[in-house]
């Protein structure tokens, strides 16, 4: 069973990451990291933001405020007035590294992955930012990817992309690691590279695979249960969105090629039978 989704975005991203639905505004953000800016579209209008930092992944904290990750903070951004608010640094004395793949969890944290400007090996790491504590949970990360929680906050999922292999990790009732890392996905015997992911309300994770122009949706023991295809060959993150959440959005990217064609990098719209879950809001102190 699989479905083909739909560009609905003219305009390409070098490297479309980071899409969340903000469920109090019904508005569609979503990152284009190497330019810098964020874009937002409602209602087929459209509208971006833009920064002195590279920016990559965002959780939302009222109607107007949600939490950036850049390549050297977090920090409160409002959409309304475009004014920024400091947070906390996040490795501001590593010129090496930016951030990359983030999400909110459960408990109200938000988690965010670095990584290497040049993809160098073991350079990032993963945080938790919670109520105003950023904790290192892991480190020597290449390409961290895939942050994602199950439904009813007891799980995370993560991953280094290169590696091939997604992982899962139990979680405390304050949501911070606790217990073994196992492998939820190994991915190595189909050469797939793991992207960003997103999980349904009925616990399957759904995960963009990089160069391979597929989204495919994985049950809670790891079983292939179906595959959502695009002309974006760097699909690079899923989201659920809409009204009753069953829009799936996923950004795309040019990164890596040499002559990309007009698909690439576009951002992508499919039409489920599936339900996701809305992102649960950033607690700040």
């Amino acid at each position: 069973m699989g479905v083909h989704a739909s560009a609905i975005t003219t305009q390409p991203n070098f490297l479309g990451e980071g899409p969340l639905w903000h469920p109090l505004r019904s508005e569609l953000l979503w990152f284009d990291i190497m330019n810098k800016t964020l874009f937002a579209l409602k209602d087929g209008a459209q509208r971006e933001y833009g920064f002195p930092d590279l920016v990559s992944a965002a959780g939302w904290v009222d109607e107007t405020r949600i939490v950036i990750a850049s390549e050297r903070a977090l920090f409160v951004f409002d959409l309304d007035t475009g004014t920024a608010t400091p947070l906390c640094d996040l490795e501001a004395d590593n010129p090496v590294t930016r951030s990359n793949d983030g999400r909110a969890d459960h408990q109200g944290g938000f988690w965010i992955g670095t990584m290497g400007k040049k993809f160098e090996e073991g350079a990032g790491a993963i945080y938790r930012y919670y109520k105003g504590e950023l904790r290192k949970l892991f480190a020597a990360v290449t390409i961290p990817n895939s942050i994602c929680f199950s439904p009813d906050g007891k799980i995370a999922y993560f991953c280094s992309t290169p590696d091939q292999q997604i992982m899962q990790v139990g979680l405390n009732a304050d949501g911070w690691p606790d217990g073994p890392i196992s492998v939820f996905l190994d991915l190595r015997g189909e050469d797939l590279n793991p992207d960003g992911s997103v999980v349904d309300a009925e616990g399957y994770v759904w995960n963009a695979q990089w160069g391979r122009g597929r989204v495919a949706r994985y049950a809670p023991d790891g079983k292939l249960e179906r595959v959502v295809t695009l002309d974006g060959r760097h699909s690079s993150c899923p989201a659920f969105g809409g009204p009753d959440l069953q829009d799936l959005y996923i950004t795309s990217a040019q990164e890596g090629m040499e002559a990309p064609d007009a698909p690439q990098g576009l951002l992508y719209h499919a039409r489920l039978e599936v339900k996701g879950v809305a992102e649960p809001r950033v607690i700040l102190p």
